[in-house]
């Protein structure tokens, strides 16, 4: 599965999120670093759910670059 993660600069560092797993972020010192967290945390988060019997989301969030 992929899923839409959104990178943000931060103060001094690098956060990232899941818009379709709510509570699944990471943080990093540099964007590849936060990339690697992100997924280890993706990875971690969906196992969790399958632990606790709940339904994995189906990836449904889009990312697009628009000029203004």
């Amino acid at each position: 599965m992929r899923y839409a993660v959104v990178i943000e600069k931060a103060n001094g560092n690098y956060s990232a999120y899941v818009p379709d797993l709510p509570g699944c972020i990471a943080t990093g010192p540099t964007v590849p670093e936060v990339e690697a967290s992100i997924r280890d945390a993706i990875r971690l988060h969906l196992d969790g759910l399958r632990e606790d019997g709940l339904p994995v989301p189906e990836p449904s969030s889009l990312a697009e670059y628009v000029e203004a």
